[in-house]
Parts: structure tokens; sequence; C-alpha cells
């Protein structure tokens, strides 16, 4: 494929800039959610075959590979494995670079097929998805940002909200119909879905405590704000 075709979003995702996003306390409360959500989507599945793709960011390599999990990870230069390696025990994953839209994997060949940061920075996201559901035999799991939360100011605050972080990416919204919908297309069932928090990302940051943080999303959770309007999601769906 020429190179002009390739996705190429993870490579930032897997940089040392873009880790900062998820430094100190706050940062691992940040991930210690997503980690948690994931594992249990997987709870059906113990020993699965895990393929994550554009995963060099690191963020679920090393919980999967600890609780079992046999993870393969790809990325589209070989720069992206640096904080795989940095981060992870050798020998608990395989890496491969590759072109995320024409992965080099037989259909169906991974138990399970999952894309975290991914999804929102690509330009053709219907690909990635499509490419995504051939090769996983049993399911898929994403995250993306929800139109139905705080992200409907997306336009009117992106630009407050790169002042505050400094390093925001702009990145697409998705509708949870537009998801269920592309899903469908590659065969695969309605989603279930794990919205993450319920406050914007960037206002955790700046709070800069764990404590207050988990007592708000916990009282968003109980009160099913975060069920309503959370963001991002973490979706699982099936193959049919």
């Amino acid at each position: 494929m020429a190179p002009h075709l390739l996705e190429t979003a993870d490579i930032e995702t897997a940089s040392d800039d873009y880790a900062s996003r998820f430094a100190g306390p706050v940062g691992d409360y940040f991930l210690a959610v997503q980690a948690q959500l994931t594992l249990d989507l997987l709870r059906d599945l113990p020993g699965a075959s895990v393929l994550d793709v554009g995963g060099g960011h690191a963020q679920l390599t090393k919980p999967l590979a600890e609780n079992g999990y046999k993870v393969t990870v790809t990325g589209s230069a070989d720069s992206c494995r640096a904080r795989l390696d940095r981060y992870c025990e050798k020998g608990s994953f395989t890496y491969l670079t590759c072109d995320s839209l024409n992965l080099p994997f037989a259909d169906n060949q991974f138990d399970v097929v999952m894309a975290f940061r991914l999804l929102p920075h690509a330009e053709r996201w219907q690909r990635l998805v499509q490419e995504m559901c051939r090769v996983a035999g049993k399911a898929v799991i994403f995250d993306y940002p929800d139109r139905r939360s705080a992200n409907i100011l997306y336009d009117i605050l992106f630009d407050l909200k790169k002042n505050m972080e400094g390093n925001t990416r702009t990145y697409t919204l998705f509708s949870r119909k537009e998801i269920t919908h592309e899903l469908a297309t590659n065969h695969f069932g309605p989603p279930q879905l794990k919205p993450e928090f319920f406050m914007p990302m960037v206002i955790h940051r700046k709070l800069k405590n764990p404590v207050i943080s988990r007592s708000l999303e916990a009282v968003s959770r109980l009160t099913g704000l975060t069920k309503l309007f959370g963001s991002p999601i973490i979706v699982r769906s099936d193959g049919k």
C-alpha cells in the first residue's frame, strides 16, 4: 500500500509526550479505571489471545499480560515499541510493525482485537473497525469519545481545553448509534458500553487530586449520570 494511505495516528499516541497526559496520581487513576473496565469486559474469556492495534502507548499490555492474556501489539513504526520495551516485562508481549488498515493476520486469528486511543484520531476509522472485526474470532474492544457527554461543547471549548492541557489533538466524536451501525455492518452484535467518566478528564487533571476525582465519579456512577453521559466509552462487540 502507498505510504500516504497508511494510518499512523498511533505514532504520537506511543510517544512520551502523549504519555505525559497520564503522568502522576491522576493519570494512574485514569489508567486504573480503563484497565479495570477492560478486564471486566474480558472476564468470560480467560487466557484469550489479544491483538492490541496501535497499542504502543503500553497502557493495557501489562495488566493484560499479568492477567494471563496472550498479547500481541502492532504499531505503525518501529519506534512504537519503545514504551513497551521500557515498561513491560520482556517476553510478556509480541510486537509487530505493520499497517493498521491492512493487518497481516488471517481472518479470526485472535480471540479479541482491541484498539485504545486510536479510533478518534484515525482518518479512515471505518476501515480500522473493518480490519479489527476481520481478524477477531470472538470480540472487538475499543474506546471512543461520545457526543452525548460534555463533548457536546467540543467545538466551543476545544481551544480552551488545548490551552489547559497543552498537547491535546483534534479528534472525532461518535454517537452510540454510529458505532453500533458500523459494528453491525461488519457482522458484529450490539455493543456493551462502559463509559469511563462523567466529568471531562481535563477537569480531573486540573483538580490534581485523585481522591476528589474518585468521589465525584463514584457519585456520578451511582446516580446513573455516567451511564447516560459518560465518556470516553469502552465498547465490546461480539461476532455474530
